[in-house]
């Protein structure tokens, strides 16, 4: 096969494999079922709680749990107003409290999201968790992790299908999985989707956790804690996450938008 002809079998994929995020109304990159992906994740999800420490804090434990479960049911309800009912029946969601001294979080596939024991100084009150947690459902809501992997199959094993490269090439595949996931980090032309990814999921996330009866202002403060305790952050060009004052800057702009949805709750 010339290069030319693969190169247009590549455009086709990707003109066929097209979706739409709520809210913003971006077409994304979908090559993968979200069945499919979803399986995966899963097994992926066992063994990385398999392998960690779940906190040994009950009560921390189950603020994560409540205050997942709140954002879960709005995000449901979120899902129904955007027609989404058939991407429903994909999400079983969990929430799950793992000790490490990182300040991160992360989602995979079909609700299973992690939060690090670190960061939870920093979100100091339940609302500030609440934006974590809305944060990385959105993630999973606009099907983050779907495009992430479906880009770079594109870009790392030419576009071939997920159970091919699972076949394949598993231990590829399972490390560009992580990828996906936001479990690791590259300096590469992937960046700039990272980055449009964080502030989707910021923008779905305060409209999530107002619809949910979390104040969403408080995601500003939030994020100002978060820039006192980083400290100096690489340049933005370099790092898969908007800046601290980019992504504050953002925030403010959409603040209207989900103060209105709270406040008529």
């Amino acid at each position: 096969m010339s290069r030319k002809t693969v190169v247009w079998c590549l455009a086709l994929a990707v003109l066929a494999g097209c979706s739409i995020v709520p809210i913003t109304g971006r077409h994304q990159l979908s090559l993968v079922s979200q069945p499919e992906l979803i399986g995966m994740a899963a097994q992926d999800y066992e063994q990385f709680v398999a392998e960690s420490t779940v906190s040994g804090d009950a009560g921390a434990r189950n603020t994560v749990a409540e205050v997942g479960g709140r954002v879960a049911r709005s995000a449901s309800g979120f899902m129904r107003e955007h027609g989404m009912d058939r991407e429903l029946s994909y999400y079983d969601w969990e929430f799950q409290l793992i000790e490490d001294e990182a300040a991160n979080a992360f989602c995979m596939p079909g609700g299973k999201i992690v939060v690090f024991t670190g960061l939870m100084p920093i979100t100091g009150t339940e609302e500030g968790l609440a934006v974590v947690v809305a944060h990385e459902v959105a993630h999973a809501v606009a099907n983050h992790g779907g495009e992430r992997m479906s880009q770079l199959l594109l870009a790392e094993l030419g576009g071939i299908a997920l159970s091919k490269a699972i076949e394949e090439k598993p231990e590829q595949t399972r490390d560009l999985a992580m990828l996906a996931y936001g479990i690791g980090s590259q300096v590469a032309v992937l960046l700039p989707y990272s980055r449009q990814h964080e502030s989707e999921a910021d923008r779905i996330g305060l409209l999530l956790m107002a619809k949910a009866g979390y104040d969403p202002r408080q995601a500003v403060p939030f994020w100002e804690r978060m820039a006192a305790q980083s400290g100096g952050q690489p340049p933005e060009f370099l790092s898969t996450h908007p800046s601290h004052a980019t992504r504050i800057e953002d925030i403010r702009s959409h603040m209207p938008e989900a103060v209105a949805i709270y406040e008529g709750q």
